[in-house]
């Protein structure tokens, strides 16, 4: 892939897409490049420098892609609608629609309100993907965008750094992965690598030179003798070694948790041939020259990745007893795992994408159709990130047909990517047959039978352990209407309750009259009025309220202001945004403290339960979006909270006298305290304490931390 950095001129630029594209339309990108500059004519970059450097960068980068015409006209103008006077019917008018819809599609929302940052950064990316999925183009041009923007991180702030550097690790990264274009996510995790860790990088950095220069010569003589021994056998190929990208490196130092130097393939030589044939033809010659290492053997070729990769991977053994990585692909194969997407993109215009497009996002279309019922913008960049991020396993169905789940699927996963009734009614599973729990964690290579009873449904369990977002998705839904059937015989059965109560008609409860009661609440039908009552969201007493007249409404108030609304002492300090005299408590599951992000979930009877954002059982348990609530912390600084906490230590005297002297020296009462001992030597505490906040809670971990004997210390959820 030539990523093009030296296009300084729109002629430069012009003659570029001529390389590639004779017809291009010359006259088009002119006028796009002279309305950006006169746009951001008087505007600057962070580093001094015109803006018009900037469009004109990211253009470079789709032109180094061979996009189409068009594409490269958005690039010189996506930022034209978001910084300057310019609208979308301007740039409709001036170079028509397609490319004002590149441009609206890449438009940040700048101009929409959220309660959190986090907030905007989910909705930003859901827009980016929902516009993604109708054309790919947007996605390629907002890689180019980003990719200068990294380029030139240097010269903002230390906290947007960080923020840009992270997002671009976590997000654009594994998207360019999952969308085959190997070169953009090594520059964009080397990038970010560079900013986020920069001791680390510049250590690393040095590391690798003095590796390849120390390698250079052995190398050299590894590619000669398999260059002499593939002329001999008639396999034409081109023969190099290239240098892993560094934090490639870095991650497989800490996934295996060695050094540097035990990293011995930094250098990787690949082999580029001509058919498949010859593929296999080589790693033969490769095999019958030195002794493979074994279990480093990967044929990405017969099975091919989700993003197209196609290659046979394997190390050996070679000269002097040095382990040497070998890739062999044809050439296709090798622009395809460079280019991804874009190889096949080309410069096509929208409505000419071929079905190999398809098959790079059809995992997208398939996740925004799962999440499409789902109006919380997190939830869905939580299922994006779950399909884009790294780590599969294949495996096959009965007939032989391979399979591909994320890491650690079960079968419960299987099931679901097999057909959505399939998973409703899996009750049983065999691999390789053999019977295993549905918890089982498939392997490459097995062979999965579902076992499947009509009438069977989901459980609310599966969602602990599945790993597919279509399989989440698909258990959440079916959960969601199920909770909602119940709310709805629920809440219709404590209305009527509420109207004998008060000597009304239990008709009512179907009556014209009580959705005219309901109106101010925002509710319209009988079921949706059924629905509030029953989750909680709606009081039955303000409901009824509206009923009855005004001389029977005052002595209501009055019977309800002998009866105050007691509050759980556990919901001290928490202020629920929009929601008046309504029970809640602090969740068990979770203990959350004042400096947590917490949310509400409105449950059945027992008020709005209040957990931490990270809850694992709020994960299982929150399926209806409408039940969660926003909470916040008000500042009640005297009010402590119960949290658990678990303390391992070796098994030696005195060291309980020392953790309870730290906790009383910083003014931490003990609840309760468990003791045990382990046959490892290990003692084992398990206390209640009285915690005040977040901080206060993360200054007591790290004093016990520091006591000698103390090996680790978590907090426990229930």
């Amino acid at each position: 892939m030539v990523v093009l950095r030296d296009i300084n001129t729109v002629d430069a630029l012009i003659d570029r897409v001529f390389s590639y594209n004779p017809e291009a339309n010359a006259d088009l990108l002119r006028r796009a490049y002279a309305f950006s500059n006169e746009m951001h004519y008087k505007q600057k970059r962070k580093a001094g420098s015109p803006y018009i450097e900037h469009p004109l960068a990211v253009a470079a980068i789709l032109c180094g892609m061979r996009m189409d015409t068009n594409s490269i006209s958005a690039g010189l103008l996506h930022d034209t609608v978001e910084d300057t006077d310019t609208t979308s019917d301007d740039i409709k008018g001036l170079f028509g629609e397609d490319i004002a819809s590149l441009v609206e599609s890449l438009t940040k929302l700048n101009q929409m309100e959220f309660r959190t940052s986090e907030d905007a950064q989910a909705e930003n990316f859901r827009k980016m993907f929902l516009a993604m999925a109708e054309d790919m183009r947007v996605i390629l041009i907002k890689f180019a965008d980003r990719l200068h923007n990294m380029r030139t991180l240097g010269y903002l702030s230390d906290i947007k750094r960080e923020k840009i550097a992270r997002e671009t690790l976590e997000i654009y990264a594994p998207l360019a992965n999952r969308l085959g274009i190997g070169w953009l996510k090594s520059e964009f995790e080397d990038l970010s690598f560079k900013f986020l860790m920069p001791d680390i990088y510049n250590q690393l950095e040095q590391s690798v030179a003095k590796k390849r220069e120390e390698q250079e010569g052995y190398l050299y003589e590894v590619i000669k003798i398999v260059e002499a021994h593939l002329k001999a056998s008639s396999i034409p190929a081109r023969v190099f070694g290239r240098i892993k990208h560094y934090y490639g490196i870095y991650q497989k130092m800490q996934e295996q948790k060695i050094s540097f130097e035990l990293v011995y393939d930094v250098i990787a030589t690949r082999i580029i041939t001509d058919t498949q044939a010859n593929c296999y033809a080589a790693l033969g010659l490769i095999h019958s020259l030195w002794t493979p290492v074994p279990g480093r053997f990967k044929d990405f070729i017969g099975a091919p990745k989700s993003n197209l990769y196609q290659s046979l991977h394997t190390t050996i053994v070679g000269p002097k007893g040095e382990r040497v990585e070998f890739q062999l692909r044809t050439e296709e194969m090798n622009r395809i795992a460079e280019e991804g997407i874009a190889a096949h993109w080309k410069y096509k215009e929208k409505d000419r994408a071929d079905k190999m497009d398809e098959k790079y996002f059809l995992w997208l279309r398939e996740l925004i159709k799962s999440q499409k019922d789902s109006p919380d913008a997190r939830e869905f960049l939580d299922a994006v990130k779950g399909n884009i991020f790294p780590g599969v396993v294949y495996v096959f169905t009965p007939e032989g047909d391979i399979v591909e789940l994320p890491q650690d699927a079960t079968p419960i996963d299987f099931a679901y990517n097999i057909h959505t009734e399939v998973g409703h009614q899996c009750t049983g599973a065999k691999v390789n047959k053999r019977i295993v729990p549905l918890r089982y964690r498939l392997q490459n290579g097995d062979t999965v039978e579902i076992i499947t009873s009509h009438g069977h449904t989901p459980s609310r369990d599966w969602l602990k352990f599945v790993k597919s977002q279509k399989a989440r998705a698909r258990i959440k839904q079916w959960l969601k209407i199920e909770e909602r059937k119940k709310g709805l015989v629920l809440g219709e059965e404590l209305l009527e309750k509420a109207l004998r109560k008060y000597s009304l008609s239990p008709a009512l409860a179907k009556s014209k009259e009580i959705l005219i009661a309901a109106k101010p609440f925002r509710i319209k039908t009988h079921e949706d009025l059924f629905v509030a009552i029953g989750y909680g969201r709606l009081s039955l007493h303000k409901v009824i309220k509206n009923l009855l007249p005004e001389s029977e409404k005052a002595e209501m108030e009055k019977i309800a202001a002998k009866k105050p609304h007691k509050k759980s002492d556990e919901g001290k300090g928490i202020k629920i945004r929009g929601v008046d005299n309504i029970m809640f408590h602090r969740s068990k599951c979770c203990y959350p403290l004042p400096g947590e992000k917490v949310t509400g979930f409105v449950t059945r009877g027992r008020g709005i339960s209040i957990h931490t954002v990270y809850c694992s059982t709020l994960e299982t348990h929150a399926i209806d979006v409408d039940r969660l609530v926003d909470v916040e912390w008000t500042g009640d600084g005297e009010a402590t909270y119960a949290v658990k906490v678990q303390v391992l230590t070796i098994d030696k005297r005195g060291l309980l006298a020392e953790l309870s002297a730290v906790l009383s020296t910083n003014n931490v009462n003990i609840n309760h305290l468990d003791a045990s001992t382990t046959h490892e030597k290990q003692a084992l505490f398990n206390f209640i304490l009285d915690i005040r906040e977040k901080s206060q809670f993360d200054m007591i971990v790290r004093k016990i931390l520091q006591i000698q004997g103390v090996i680790d210390v978590k907090r426990v959820q229930s």
